[in-house]
């Protein structure tokens, strides 16, 4: 084990000393405000231009249920088109906190990103907000065109593996998966969930509140879409597309997402694995405070770029 980087340690301290953390609360309602507002104090006035932004909304037929997405247009465009799906445990986030993340991918693949305000548990539970993320997918593909790759952070990698499934099996098709620190396992029963329990930053505790409130019924725990350890060992990760998967040394679930880059690899699927040594889950949002987190994001960029035989910035 190599040693916590150390601008993240000093970082994550703050964060807590200020009372950012942990990231849940009380409430859900709670936990959203200052999830939000910490994401816009950080953002602050350097957002990262890009050509246009403009949102849209689409109205899936399937569940009569309308999901606002926000799209990134680059400056060159590369061809590609990233479904973008944020973290914050399928309870917090929204477009405005994944906005840093999404212009940072539309900039670095010169790509046009669809960023998805997909439906929040506990009110709209698990499947309502992959059944949102799949809806975008196939708007995107008929609305914005390209090369298709879904994308996330935490939560929303979680979901993008999900729909990687559903859209081999339903289309459109995917060429290419970012999954950056997914979560991937509600059962939580891999060994960093207990060696990294406290984080820093995401704790096992966090992700007890998350999965309560996203997967309330133990059914679920055993879907393919939601467990993807369950997926593998149903043979179900054969013929999906090649995929980027980036963990982070100090965070809780950072086994999951290795044992999955390794059953895919097995099933064939073409795999580039990022370990992020001295990372703590989130550093893909710390690059303005942490030299190593910005260079490692830019890696698991550079890797899909590579997967997709692109030129990155």
């Amino acid at each position: 084990m190599s040693v916590l980087d150390p601008e993240l340690a000093a970082a994550v301290a703050k964060l807590a000393a200020d009372g950012w953390l942990p990231m849940t609360r009380e409430t859900p309602e709670e936990a959203r405000r200052s999830y939000r507002d910490l994401a816009l104090i950080r953002r602050g006035s350097q957002d990262l231009p890009v050509a246009s932004v403009h949102d849209d909304v689409l109205t899936d037929p399937t569940t009569d249920t309308d999901v606002v997405v926000r799209v990134y247009e680059p400056d060159d465009p590369s061809g590609v088109t990233v479904l973008w799906l944020h973290g914050g445990g399928w309870v917090l986030g929204d477009l405005d906190t994944a906005d840093a993340s999404a212009r940072r991918v539309c900039r670095h693949l010169r790509a046009r990103v669809v960023s998805v305000d997909y439906r929040l548990a506990p009110e709209h539970p698990h499947p309502a907000p992959l059944q949102d993320a799949h809806a975008a997918l196939r708007w995107a593909a008929t609305h914005v065109g390209g090369r298709l790759v879904v994308g996330g952070d935490s939560a929303g990698a979680g979901l993008a593996a999900g729909l990687a499934l559903l859209a081999r099996d339903w289309g459109p098709r995917l060429e290419g998966q970012l999954l950056l620190y997914p979560g991937l396992d509600p059962t939580m029963s891999s060994e960093s969930v207990v060696s990294n329990a406290d984080g820093p930053f995401l704790t096992a505790g966090d992700m007890r509140w998350f999965y309560a409130r996203y997967v309330p019924h133990p059914a679920a725990h055993g879907d393919p879409s939601v467990n993807l350890g369950e997926a593998a060992r149903l043979g179900e990760l054969t013929d999906l597309a090649p995929a980027v998967v980036a963990t982070a040394e100090f965070d809780p679930l950072r086994d999951e997402g290795l044992a999955h880059a390794e059953a895919m690899a097995t099933a064939g699927v073409p795999v580039r694995l990022l370990r992020g040594e001295g990372l703590v889950h989130g550093y893909f949002g710390l690059g303005t405070v942490s030299a190593a987190a910005r260079a490692e994001g830019d890696r698991a960029l550079d890797a899909l770029a590579d997967l997709l035989g692109l030129s990155a910035d």
